[in-house]
């Protein structure tokens, strides 16, 4: 028997067998297939909860005004109104701008059958990108909402 020759074989079996190779080949194909969707999972859902913000902020906010008793006291509720629903979203409700209009009469919100118009204009960052980060391409994107709601026809009347 020739044992000795058997063993350099294997031994030189050993130097070019693939076995084991695909487990790593595996995972580094798969961390880089996998990050860019975990991130792009991370994005679409970061500006999929801004979006449902500034639309609840701002349909709340519409409701919350025309039922209030005053234009002062409809302006502080819309307010407390957007800033809570903004938090629960987790942003902040310095970081958007809320414009409110009124028709038929610009200058008074409250007339019977009137319409009260709430726009929030905000954005949102993309996740894990740094601020200090700058250049050609966007670092949060734009959202924007708008709700109208009509003033009951016997406001006033109570």
């Amino acid at each position: 028997m020739n044992r000795g020759w058997v063993t350099e074989r294997r031994v030189h079996e050993g130097w070019t067998d693939e076995r084991g190779s695909t487990s790593l080949e595996f995972v580094t194909a798969g961390l880089l297939l996998l990050l860019p969707l975990v991130y792009l999972v991370l994005s679409v859902s970061s500006i999929q909860a801004g979006a449902l913000a500034v639309e609840g902020a701002s349909r709340q906010a519409a409701r919350v005004f025309v039922q209030a008793g005053s234009a002062e006291a409809g302006r502080r509720q819309a307010e407390r109104a957007i800033d809570v629903a903004l938090a629960d979203y987790g942003l902040d409700g310095r970081s958007v701008s809320v414009t409110v209009a009124c028709s038929p009469r610009p200058e008074r919100c409250l007339t019977r059958l009137g319409t009260v118009t709430v726009t929030i204009d905000g954005a949102v960052p993309l996740p894990l990108l740094p601020s200090v980060l700058t250049g050609s391409f966007p670092l949060a994107i734009p959202l924007h909402a708008s709700a109208t709601q009509q003033v009951s026809r016997f406001w006033g009347t109570r």
